[in-house]
């Protein structure tokens, strides 16, 4: 069991270089929240989510085929990496070129008419995202996790010092171009950060290899797709399908202001399961070969599950405390959505472990036959909820939608790759976790501080009954 002290160890490392710079970024909503109002916040969620989901063509799922591919002894690693960035790049390139003949256009759509320099930024965002996307991969796959915690940390710093000076102490009034301006002047310094990288890169078009890693990327960047679609698509048609004053006084661009405010607090979880991902992708294609990797598996599944339970408890039981980054009350009217939309990332969480088969099996298309069953789902459940519930209705779709995803992965993975998982185990705690939320957000305390620490010894104690079911196993981990 060496093998998840050590994953435990690269998820920290890898933690702190997508968790707290995430987290860092996450905290500056107590500056956007007090100096934009709910529709400008709105703008900003929207145009992140477009940037989200089309990052994903743009990368055209390379990640995964490179740790896939150069895993194989038959390939030499180099020339899998040259493959990997010539796609990345020639696609990016190819379609950043497009999109920026059509700014015009693109920010009809957008709702952002006449903000044209705004789409420039986002595209250029877009590109040098993909630019250095194969390059972090690398560094995943050397097991350089301190490096990649290092970039990924003075880019936020230098995102976090650019937004507060130029939305606090600029001279300029506070504008929603600052944020997305601030954004790619950090990421231009991964260009700088990888300019050795980048520099020895050497264009490739191999005449077996590339063939056969478009072939196994493509479906997953179709599931990818559709997968950040089922993330972004609620934030996207909020604002569309929610009736008109369904939140009196509220237009609709205000109520998704006030929801991107609550979906704020649920990614503290997709960003556990992120760090979990850097650090789990290399590590389930270098173990694959191993007799005991089925075992192997359901046991890092079964860590992961009370690890996201735990975290489903703590921020699902401290909205209070946490709505002190949220500096308009306005905003705080979303927050009971949080602990379903953490939820759902949960099973999110459980799918992407669950996918482990089809990516070791080949199987690939799979993951887009599922997600496209998601998005259905979701496209679904937005547009029946929406209406009726507004927001909440949001929150229920994504929980189904994921919820269902990892059901159909985990019964076709057992047909195909079978894999011992706790299921029984792991649904209990999942099920205690959301009793527990339930039961402690029950109690009413009037005293603010005493509210808090109640809530703060709960999850206190619910960690240590934790570690006494746990500790006869985890100590064989550890050891």
């Amino acid at each position: 069991m060496g093998q998840i002290k050590k994953l435990a160890g690269e998820t920290v490392l890898y933690g702190l270089g997508s968790i707290l710079p995430r987290f860092l970024n996450f905290l500056l909503i107590g500056v956007h929240t007090s100096v934009f109002n709910l529709a400008e916040y709105g703008i900003i969620t929207k145009l992140f989510a477009y940037v989200a989901v089309v990052n994903v063509v743009f990368i055209f799922g390379m990640e995964t085929a490179y740790f896939r591919y150069a895993n194989r002894k038959e390939f030499d690693e180099q020339r899998v990496y040259n493959v990997a960035q010539t796609v990345v790049m020639g696609i990016s390139l190819l379609l950043s070129i497009v999109f920026l003949f059509m700014t015009q256009p693109l920010s009809e759509f957008l709702l952002v008419k006449g903000h044209n320099r705004l789409i420039v930024y986002v595209i250029l965002i877009m590109f040098i995202d993909a630019s250095v996307a194969i390059p972090f991969a690398r560094l995943r796959y050397q097991k350089k996790p301190k490096l990649f915690a290092y970039g990924k940390l003075v880019n936020i710093i230098i995102f976090i010092g650019l937004n507060i000076y130029l939305l606090l102490y600029s001279p300029w009034e506070a504008s929603v171009e600052f944020v997305i301006l601030a954004n790619l002047i950090a990421n231009a310094f991964f260009l700088l950060f990888f300019s050795k990288s980048l520099l020895s890169w050497r264009p490739t078009i191999d005449k077996q290899l590339t063939p056969e890693m478009v072939s196994y990327s493509y479906p997953v960047m179709l599931t990818g797709l559709i997968g950040i679609s089922n993330e972004m698509f609620s934030r996207v048609t909020l604002e569309y399908w929610l009736p008109a004053n369904f939140y009196q006084g509220k237009s609709n661009a205000s109520a998704l202001g006030v929801f991107s405010a609550a979906y704020k607090f649920a990614i503290l979880m997709n960003l556990a399961i992120q760090a979990f991902r850097y650090a789990a992708e290399p590590f389930f294609f270098s173990n694959a070969s191993d007799k005991k990797s089925p075992k192997l598996f359901a046991t890092v599944n079964h860590y992961f599950v009370i690890v996201c339970c735990l975290l489903l408890l703590g921020v699902s039981t401290n909205l209070e405390f946490l709505t002190i980054l949220l500096r308009k009350k306005e905003f705080h009217e979303g927050l009971f959505i949080v602990p379903i939309l953490l939820l759902a990332y949960l099973f999110a969480g459980l799918y992407y472990n669950f996918s482990v088969w089809f990516k070791l099996t080949n199987k690939t298309y799979y993951g887009t036959i599922i997600t496209i069953g998601g998005f259905i789902v979701t496209l679904v459940g937005n547009y029946l909820l929406i209406p009726v519930l507004g927001y909440y209705g949001s929150a229920i779709a994504a929980l189904l939608c994921y919820a269902l995803m990892a059901l159909a992965c985990f019964s076709l993975g057992q047909k195909y790759y079978p894999i011992p998982y706790e299921v029984r185990t792991d649904l209990t705690y999942i099920v205690l976790t959301c009793a527990a939320v339930y039961g402690i957000n029950l109690v009413q305390i009037e005293n603010s501080y005493l509210s808090i620490a109640f809530r703060f010894a709960m999850v206190f104690a619910f960690i240590g009954i934790v570690y006494l079911i746990e500790r006869p196993r985890f100590r064989k981990v550890v050891a």
